[in-house]
């Protein structure tokens, strides 16, 4: 049996509703105001929450197979804004004592996003075979399908975006680089040329360890492994 609520019933006392237990209670008369249906049929109404439940779940993306197209996706950048403050400040000093004393600046990269670091790293790997294409973790936001059917088509696919990144080292996946506290950069036309250090001393450039000393005076240190790289700490 079911319970019908009649707003404004007379002789309600309970907020202006009375309740009929019938065997009719689903059925509303056109007369009444309106209705409502309580006991076991109310395990039926869909709420908010239930509705929520109820939706199918969202489809998973379409995955992009790994080449060269990747390469234009989650661009990094040459500015040095975009590096940290305390650190773009260092390289702004670096910069203008170089260009002061007659060099030429080249910037190749500042920030790298995660998701561009990602892809750089796993693409080196998947190239050189450290890594099967099938075994490569996926990353949140990046639809790539590093597996092309067969390891060679992978690993051509791969080397593609290493040739395309200007890969000459192995980029790791969290760095200064993501960190915004590195740069790569190309200086030349400093040999024979002489600068001034933090300190405002005259130092002459005979050549790279002379110019990796003065930077250090700045706070940007030359990681001599990686030739273009300079970083906050050498790392």
């Amino acid at each position: 049996m079911a319970t019908m609520i009649v707003p404004g019933a007379t002789g309600n006392t309970n907020l202006g509703t009375a309740r009929f237990d019938s065997g009719f209670a689903r059925a509303c008369s056109t007369d009444m105001q309106s209705c409502v249906t309580t006991g076991a049929q109310e395990r039926n109404v869909l709420t908010p929450e239930t509705a929520a439940v109820a939706q199918p779940p969202a489809a998973r993306p379409t995955k992009e197979l790994s080449g060269a197209d990747w390469v234009e996706k989650f661009p990094g950048s040459k500015s040095v804004d975009d590096l940290a403050p305390v650190f773009k400040e260092s390289v702004t000093s670096f910069l203008a004592a170089v260009k002061a004393a007659g060099g030429r600046v080249s910037i190749a990269a500042t920030y790298r996003p995660p998701e561009r670091a990602y892809m750089m790293h796993y693409a080196w790997e998947i190239s050189t075979g450290k890594i099967r294409a099938d075994r490569v973790p996926a990353m949140a936001g990046v639809n790539i399908e590093w597996d092309h059917g067969t390891t060679q088509k992978s690993k051509n696919a791969a080397s593609a975006m290493v040739s395309g990144f200007g890969m000459q080292h192995r980029a790791a996946l969290a760095s200064r680089h993501t960190e915004r506290k590195a740069i790569d950069m190309n200086i030349t036309g400093m040999n024979g040329k002489s600068m001034l250090n933090k300190e405002g001393t005259s130092v002459k450039i005979g050549g790279a360890g002379d110019l990796h000393a003065v930077g250090a005076t700045y706070g940007v240190i030359k990681l001599v492994t990686d030739p273009p790289h300079w970083s906050e700490d050498g790392d």
